[in-house]
């Protein structure tokens, strides 16, 4: 204690040196990094590399050792990453122009080949941006924008899945997923044309339908009037004096208001009790 208290400075450099050099050998890898230990600007080891459906806390990540100094630890993301693509214009085969949103999800699976391309996880993504702006305008450009609307949508996003995994495996990096935000059209003359487009479509079916119900009621009235006619005319022949009976009887009903399609005494008739229409009063004679 003596000597410390003596030189206080020295001693406390001293401590101060030991525990840069301490902190220089040590290394802390978590469970949601990867580390490349590099020395000398030549990689040499990989610390808690992704491994398909690896167990947790069995990985490789805890506490290791390293020269001080003369090697350095680079840490890569092990995590599910994700990046997004600026808004851009596609033109579809129908010739509509849509300004889509999209991103994509990825993963570093080869440490060591990301490090040696990129460098660092913001790198590739800045390389891969591009590239799924340019898969992503290929993809939809083959199709119609309805299609977007549809259950085939799924497999335009793994077609350009794919295209951009081609891609992603030369950084070391792995594609799980690649989705569209928003597929709109632009605003302003496009936006209103598509409008007018889809109202015009909307009301030819509209009509087509309201043509078919029509004929379809016609035809339904005529077998109707058919039959009806059908059995107006085996009940004729089965008793003729029957029907001339009842229909007198409904023409009467209708004729003198009875059934209420005319008001009663909104009108006269006079008529000679000797009239044919008056028969069936004389009893049909």
């Amino acid at each position: 204690m003596e000597r410390i208290m003596r030189q206080p400075f020295a001693w406390g450099l001293g401590i101060v040196v030991v525990l840069i050099l301490l902190l220089s050998t040590v290394s802390i890898v978590p469970e949601t990094k990867q580390a490349v230990l590099v020395r000398l600007n030549r990689p040499v080891a990989i610390w808690n590399a992704y491994k398909p459906n690896q167990e947790f806390g069995r990985t490789g990540a805890g506490v290791r050792f390293h020269w001080p100094f003369i090697e350095r630890v680079v840490w890569v993301d092990k995590r599910v990453l994700d990046f997004d693509m600026q808004r851009q214009e596609v033109l579809s085969t129908d010739q509509l122009r849509l300004v889509v949103d999209a991103f994509a999800r990825f993963r570093v699976v080869d440490p060591l080949r990301m490090v040696l391309t990129a460098g660092s996880e913001r790198r590739v993504t800045e390389a891969l941006q591009p590239i799924l702006g340019s898969a992503l305008r290929n993809e939809l450009g083959k199709r119609q924008f309805a299609l977007l609307l549809s259950p085939e949508r799924g497999q335009v996003m793994d077609n350009i899945q794919a295209g951009l995994n081609r891609v992603a495996k030369q950084y070391g990096v792995e594609i799980v997923d690649v989705r569209i935000k928003r597929a709109d059209l632009p605003t302003g003359t496009p936006l209103e044309s598509a409008y007018q487009r889809m109202r015009t479509a909307r009301q030819q079916e509209a009509l087509t339908i309201r043509a078919q119900g029509l004929k379809q009621a016609q035809l339904i009235r005529a077998d109707a009037d058919a039959e009806a006619s059908r059995i107006y005319s085996e009940s004729f022949n089965k008793d003729p004096d029957f029907y001339d009976f009842y229909r007198a009887m409904q023409s009467y009903e209708h004729t003198f208001g009875v059934d209420g399609t005319n008001a009663e005494g909104s009108s006269s008739i006079v008529l000679s009790p000797s009239n044919d229409y008056l028969r069936e009063f004389r009893g049909g004679r």
